[in-house]
């Protein structure tokens, strides 16, 4: 059955929304629709195309990704050659490629057009009546490989150009790439799926690029930026290499947004400058900066040599990467406990900076990269990034390289406090045990002990606790109960008031909750419903400290791995030691030991909403919590009650119209008095 006119009027409509949602998103980065949206429309022109094969056309959105693998790339010439870039590595080699432009153009200043020099892989885009006929690599300049099918399927690339006014015939310049957003992406798809993961965007995109099956290349998140154009027949093109760019983008095309005209070689140096302190942030790898003479008869003027344009040049930032030698691997533990293998180097200079010292990350990436003492390394630096090592110059080893195992390294101990280190089955972290005691922890365990939701210290802030742990004041967090007012004003910037202030809060602390107390420890995976649970079954402290894993596996909620996570705590002990002196600063009330009948809410799940006049949300989700709810933060058809103080806002709403019990203040008020 043919398609009648009303289809193919539909399918028309459909092809030329989705050109324009793609022109918005790509090239303006200005997107009108929700990608929901978007795919909707998709759908719908695959649906139509499926059902009337005859309307579909080499320059539908929906031919992207191409059939079956070609069995080698053929050969294409380019209608101009593809130059390549003289470069440019300091000041000076830039004052002088300005100094012989203007000298040749006999011109006392000129205008350039600035642009990121992109860490990608070059490639032409050949249109013919607006539309792409080919995509083809840089090869050697004269001749590339054709790589149509895999440049179809980056969503960047417009399969046909925008408006009627454009060239017969025109080749587009542009750098294919990938954004570190989109590296990140698809190592972790990489991982998921036990292949081997790449060692950085450039690799990742030009290996997507030139794949012999295109639906390959469709998984990788590519994307591009022109830069220029090559061959141009049947029409015109703007006089000036900015006006180009501006000219490409109305045609569909994607721009880098850093391009700028600038004047003269002061503006030059400053665009450098200003992209250089950006270079992080821009969530793509750069090298440099590129400066083009900016009208087309001057750089028609100046002409070429070799095969690099004499009106053009890159001028490149420091390497990111170099070759050095791996002479040692230590262990750091980190302000969570974290145990960090952490490469020792001969002294490199990569990025403009002196590296000494480069994460090795985990014991899986020491595995997987192989790498050993005595090695000869690629080393990386991206900014203000702790350096890492990327690979191992493997053919450089020397014999007897003995491969490196952390936990044998450290004898199964933490380095700093010497507690108990260990690796979870599935985890690729080694951790301290120690929380209490290890001086790579202290601050994080202060911080976490006085935050509001455990002994709620006000006033203990980190900037406070810096002082206290730098100057050796504080070791434990039981060390908080023997502060006095004089050391707290011998502290910067502690007047008197805040010191009373402060003293007066840590007071107030030692009256607190056993619940409470448990969250403070710190001990991992015990937030505040584990911790009241622990504080319902057992009653006190003391049972919990004694208590094997499968005695705390009775405990509802408990599994075996947060079992685990409470007895390696309390074995350790220096950890005892501090909670032991804890007992004797801070006082709980006893916690009767109650049955299941005597838990009107168990297994129910409650949310709170609005303000409550009684008392602060916390204190009255732990009584919630003590009567055997589950307090949750959203309502939901697994909601079974909603307790509601006044401005009860959208959750109230919402619990109405599920039909969800409700409850106001009183009610809850009566609830927990009889409780």
């Amino acid at each position: 059955m043919s398609a009648s006119k009303q289809v193919r009027s539909r399918v028309e409509a459909l092809r030329q929304q989705i050109a324009h949602h793609n022109y918005r998103y790509y090239a303006l980065d200005d997107p009108e629709i929700p990608d929901a949206e978007f795919d909707a429309l998709m759908r719908e022109l695959e649906s139509l195309e499926a059902e009337y094969p005859e309307l579909i056309t080499p320059d539908s959105p929906t031919q992207r990704v191409g059939g079956a693998p070609s069995e080698a790339f053929a050969e294409v010439e380019h209608g101009e050659p593809m130059l390549s870039l003289a470069n440019a590595f300091g000041e000076q080699e830039l004052t002088d490629f300005d100094r012989r432009v203007r000298e040749r153009l006999d011109a006392d200043e000129v205008d350039y057009t600035a642009e990121t020099k992109l860490d990608g892989l070059a490639v032409s885009l050949r249109y013919e009546n607006g539309e792409l006929v080919r995509g083809a690599t840089r090869g050697d300049g004269i001749r590339g490989e054709d790589v149509t099918a895999n440049v179809k399927t980056i969503k960047a690339v417009p399969l046909k150009l925008r408006g009627s006014e454009y060239p017969r015939v025109i080749e587009v310049r542009c750098e294919v790439f990938m954004t570190h957003s989109g590296f990140e992406r698809l190592n972790a798809a990489q991982r998921k799926k036990d292949l081997k993961t790449f060692a950085n965007p450039r690799n990742a995109a030009a290996g997507g690029l030139r794949q012999l099956d295109s639906r390959i290349t469709a998984e990788r998140p590519l994307t591009v930026f022109c830069y220029g154009v090559g061959q141009i027949s049947g029409g015109d093109a703007p006089d000036t290499q900015y006006e180009r760019l501006q000219w490409l983008k109305k045609l569909g095309h994607r721009v880098s947004p850093e391009v700028k005209r600038v004047h003269g070689l002061k503006e030059c140096f400053k665009y450098y400058e200003e992209i250089g302190n950006r270079r992080d942030k821009l969530g793509y790898d750069i090298d440099g900066v590129v400066f083009k003479v900016d009208r087309v008869d001057y750089q028609d003027r100046l002409g070429q040599v070799s095969r690099a344009p004499r009106w053009a040049v890159a001028y490149k930032f420091p390497a990111q990467e170099q070759t050095t030698r791996l002479t040692a691997i230590d262990v750091q533990v980190g302000r969570t406990g974290i145990l960090t293998p952490v490469a020792r180097l001969e002294p490199v200079r990569v990025g403009g900076v002196t590296v000494t010292n480069a994460t090795l990350h985990n014991q899986d990436e020491i595995d997987r990269k192989d790498v050993r003492a005595g090695d000869t390394v690629i080393v990386r630096r991206a900014g203000d990034v702790i350096p890492e090592v990327v690979s191992v110059i493997k053919e450089k080893r020397r014999k007897g390289a003995k491969r490196f195992n952390l936990l044998k390294h450290v004898k199964n101990k933490c380095p700093v406090c010497g507690s108990e280190a260990l690796r979870e089955e599935g985890e690729a972290a080694v951790r301290c045990t120690g929380g209490l005691v290890c001086a790579a922890q202290r601050k994080q365990a202060i911080f976490h002990f006085a935050s509001r939701r455990a002994m709620d210290i006000e006033g203990l802030g980190i900037k406070i606790i810096d002082q206290l742990v730098d100057n050796e004041l504080v070791k434990t967090v039981a060390d908080i109960y023997t502060l006095d007012r004089d050391t707290l004003i011998g502290l910067e910037r502690m007047a008197e008031k805040s010191a009373d202030n402060l003293l007066e809060n840590i007071e107030k602390s030692r009256d607190t909750t056993l619940p409470r107390f448990l969250y403070a420890l710190g001990i991992r995976d015990v937030g505040e419903a584990t911790a009241q649970s622990l504080a319902l079954h057992f009653g006190d402290l003391d049972p919990i400290m004694k208590a094997d894993e499968e005695a705390l596996q009775e405990v509802p909620d408990i599994g075996p791995i947060v079992a685990a996570h409470i007895r390696h705590f309390f074995d350790q002990p220096e950890n005892r030691q501090v909670a032991d002196r804890l007992r004797k600063e801070v006082r709980w009330p006893k916690i009767e030991k109650k049955r299941e009948e005597d838990l009107p809410l168990k297994d129910k799940t409650v949310v709170l909403t609005g303000t409550l006049s009684s008392m602060e949300r916390n204190q009255a989700k732990e009584r919630l919590m003590a009567l055997g709810a589950k307090v949750t933060g959203s309502v939901s058809k697994n909601t079974d009650l909603v307790i509601a103080g006044e401005k009860a806002g959208s959750k109230l709403t919402k619990a109405e119209k599920l039909g969800v019990e409700v409850i106001d203040e009183d009610a809850f008020l009566k609830m927990i008095g009889n409780g």
